[in-house]
């Protein structure tokens, strides 16, 4: 019966989670090369994608297939009990940590001496924005200044050297249920940023650039045309418009930024990965027809101006969640004997792209794991030739792969221009799709913005396939598989790639990898002691080279709990850290002290008291993604099932209703009735007795 549950609380859950300084360029291939064998003076890591082009490259090269084995931890700072998959920064042997707060911290880099710390203290303002919880993915550098964005929407401005704010600017309206989790990137002098809410909320996607020294607006795009009766910003919006059907404009469309944007130096270009639909459901959404742009889209626009230059979209109608929010990275290859200037994207679907990124024309996309919803990507038009059951009709379901969560996630994949390979982050988890019994049109979002995309999706598993994710290196150029290792659990973390041909990613298991990139042998490994989802960097200052990454879970991850039981994370006793690693460091991590995870006792518990659906709707929408899955933490938050507090109608109402615990970080849900609140009781002390058992 628990499965039955907890199938609930995931069906409810969809749409929240399943579901200036640069030391090289993205043609810089033979010149790092060069470097590989030694050690390179101040080599930085000043934006989310790593020195240049989003290709979470490094050119240092010291530590290298030869030196791999002499790698060792050299220092380590136990960071607050907060989200800790952010990416750090590196800027003059700086290293600058984020956590999910949108706290900043700088250490020196070669010694972990704290500098400074910049705290923007966002819980009490947070609002409806605090129900993301996920935090940010990582800060932006340039000319001495950083930028962090938060979740409620403010862009912060804050002095490099000191950690004292210069400005900061609200860059939305966060009753709109938009919200930030994204890093903001630079654009010569320009810092742009987007959003999301898509999946919780009527949301209209846009991105912002600001001018990096006051903070000032200089452009806007949006991403999906707004209602037609109110004019069109844009020449593209009105373009756009034409692709939509019936009045979607009252779901708000949809198309957020909230992830990709990189920004092309050669053509003063920059590619925003567009999002998924508001609500996903085409049907409800555009009444089933219509290509709905930008939605799952690459968008070309000029980097000064915001002005639109082109765009390719991955999924025309998108209705599974197949975002093109994963990460862009730029390159130079030689495709059939001829050099081109290309973008490459593996988002959820399923299958790696090659765009000709001065136009926007599809050169090739291949399949890198099991894709039901389409055979093949057409070789003249780029469209997907698509299995018309894909698309779940009334009373039908679908086994979709990849899933909803999607192939590739959030977290980034590498490019070496030494291998000409990308390293990209699997899951092999799928779907099974379909409408749910929604009645599209009457269709009307679940208050409160909880996650409602307006479709069911229950996860499957590829028998034929015993792993359940895995580290996937496939060769662009001719779109075929190099090598591919397993990882635990449903993903792994995100990655990077050296001019020392190795390829770091951790693993929810706290394992923290360097591989072979060549062939994926086995270069290092490492245990963190605590789950790694975040991507490493790599610096270098003082003649020597570092490796940085964080350890802690994430919301993300806490959603799919029940997947990671045999793990044994627990929120009480999981390190969120910086580590720091250098040849022949020597530093350890303390012994991870065991806590048993117990439920309470509930001797009074009737499971036929109430009905378990209407609690398991509740809980699903609004509180699995921190709490976990049927109730099974992942480390973001405490495990319900074991917290007496759901034993007690006043504590319980509030904690959750109330705010009480508003400055721990956890959200208030003040629309909650007393009715909906006992549901949510019944079904947390349901779960817990099935923990008992």
């Amino acid at each position: 019966m628990t499965q039955i549950a907890r199938q609930i609380s995931l069906l409810c859950l969809t749409g929240c989670v399943l579901f200036g300084m640069s030391s090289c360029s993205p043609d810089a291939g033979p010149a790092v090369r060069e470097q590989a064998s030694g050690p390179a003076e101040g080599i930085d890591w000043p934006g989310y994608g790593g020195p240049s082009g989003e290709q979470h490259f490094s050119p240092a090269g010291e530590i290298n297939l030869d030196t791999a084995n002499r790698l060792g931890l050299l220092w380590s700072y136990d960071l607050d009990r907060e989200n800790s998959v952010s990416q750090p920064l590196a800027v003059d042997g700086i290293l600058y940590v984020t956590t999910g707060r949108s706290k900043i911290t700088a250490f020196d880099g070669a010694s972990g001496d704290l500098i400074w710390q910049f705290d923007p203290q966002i819980l009490e303002t947070a609002g409806r924005a605090l129900r993301s919880s996920w935090g940010s993915r990582g800060i932006a550098y340039w000319q001495g200044k950083l930028y962090t964005a938060t979740v409620a929407g403010g862009l912060i401005c804050v002095d490099a050297q000191t950690g004292k704010q210069l400005w900061t600017v609200a860059t939305l309206d966060t009753e709109t249920g938009l919200y930030i989790t994204g890093a903001p990137r630079m654009l010569d002098g320009a810092v742009i940023i987007g959003n999301g809410g898509a999946d919780v909320s009527d949301a209209r996607g846009y991105v912002t650039a600001y001018d990096g020294d006051t903070g000032e607006q200089l452009w806007r795009f949006y991403t999906v045309p707004g209602n037609p009766a109110d004019g069109f910003e844009s020449d593209a919006m009105e373009m756009a418009a034409g692709t939509w059907n019936g009045e979607w404009w009252r779901y708000g469309g949809g198309g957020t930024v909230w992830n990709a944007i990189t920004y092309d130096e050669k053509y003063k270009t920059v590619y925003l990965g567009v999002g998924n639909g508001a609500p996903w459901n085409h049907n409800i959404r555009s009444e089933g027809e219509g290509d709905n742009l930008f939605l799952a889209s690459i968008v070309a626009l000029d980097a000064e101006t915001g002005a639109y230059k082109w765009h390719y979209q991955v999924n025309p109608g998108e209705t599974w969640d197949y975002n093109a929010s994963m990460d862009i990275a730029l390159a130079s290859l030689t495709i059939d004997g001829e050099a081109r200037e290309v973008l490459l994207h593996a988002p959820k679907n399923g299958f790696v792209y090659v765009i000709d990124r001065t136009n926007g024309d599809f050169i090739s996309a291949k399949p890198f794991v099991k894709t039901t919803w389409a055979s093949m990507i057409d070789p003249e038009s780029g469209r997907p030739v698509e299995d018309p059951a894909a698309r779940y009709p009334d009373g039908e379901s679908f086994d979709l792969f990849p899933g909803t969560f999607g192939a590739h996630s959030w977290m980034p994949m590498a490019f070496s221009p030494q291998t000409e390979l990308v390293y990209i982050p699997t899951s092999f988890i799928g779907a099974r799709v379909s409408s749910g019994g929604v009645e599209t049109e009457h269709w009307k979002r679940y208050p409160g913005f909880g996650a409602d995309g307006g479709m069911s999706a229950a996860p499957i598993w590829d028998e034929t396939n015993p792993s359940r994710s895995a580290l996937t290196a496939w060769d662009p150029v001719h779109q075929s598989l190099a090598w591919q290792v397993p990882t635990t659990g449903v993903t792994g973390g995100g990655v990077m790639a050296t001019a020392g041909d190795l390829v770091f990613q951790g693993e929810i298991n706290g394992i923290f990898n360097a591989y072979d990139a060549s062939t994926g042998d086995l270069a290092w490994s490492f245990n963190a002691k605590a789950p790694i989802l975040a991507p490493p960097v790599s610096f270098s200052t003082g003649g020597r080279d570092f490796i940085a990454v964080q350890t802690g879970s994430s919301t993300g991850a806490a959603a799919l709990g029940t997947f990671f039981e045999d793990i044994n994370i627990d929120y009480r006793n999981m390190s969120r850290r910086v580590l720091v690693f250098a040849l022949d460091g020597t530093a350890s991590l303390p012994d991870q002290q065991p806590i048993s995870l117990n439920a309470i006792t509930d001797p009074d518990f009737d499971v036929g008291a109430r009905p378990l659906m209407a609690g398991a709707i509740a809980y699903g929408r609004r509180c699995a993604h921190c709490h976990g899955l049927g109730g099974v933490a992942a480390g973001s938050a405490p495990d319900l099932r074991a917290s007496s507090t759901i034993l007690d109608d006043e504590a319980f109402a509030a904690i959750v209703r109330e705010g009480a615990l508003l400055g721990n970080g956890m959200p208030q849900f003040g629309e909650l009735d007393d009715e909906a609140l006992l549901d949510m009781r019944h079904y947390l002390r349901f779960e817990a007795s099935q923990m008992r058992q």
